[in-house]
């Protein structure tokens, strides 16, 4: 399957499915190899390593948190070099009173949305895809 660029489409196809548990975000300076196996996501910058882990996984590692996030994916093959995408999303999101951290990945985009906000977000999500 290729990888769609087009805005209409992947508004259309976007498909937004909630995955099971809560996320956090932590930074590191040098994380345990098991956290790297755990982490749904990775970024290394000059101040640290951020992980993107299940609450409970920081929970047992003892590490802190201050942002307790949903995990939607955009279920499309959205193409790295789409335009548009990111921003309409968070517009829509925006509109809705919604923060959203957004990652791209090599097949989906996926957001990460306060808990607390997980359904009125995929509400938000579904109405932009008509």
């Amino acid at each position: 399957m290729a990888a769609i660029s087009n805005l209409q489409q992947l508004l259309q196809q976007m498909q937004p499915v909630l995955q099971p548990g809560n996320f956090v975000f932590v930074t590191l300076q040098q994380p345990k190899a098991q956290l790297f196996n755990a982490a749904v996501g990775i970024f290394k910058e000059v101040e640290g390593t951020t992980l993107i882990l299940e609450q409970s996984v920081a929970d047992t590692n003892g590490l802190k948190y201050d942002y307790i996030a949903a995990w939607i994916t955009l279920t499309v093959h959205s193409s790295l070099a789409a335009v548009g995408l990111t921003a309409a999303v968070a517009n829509a999101l925006a509109g809705g009173g919604i923060s959203c951290n957004v990652v791209a990945a090599y097949y989906h985009d996926h957001l990460f949305v306060p808990a607390t906000d997980a359904e009125k977000a995929l509400n938000v999500l579904k109405a932009l895809a008509k």
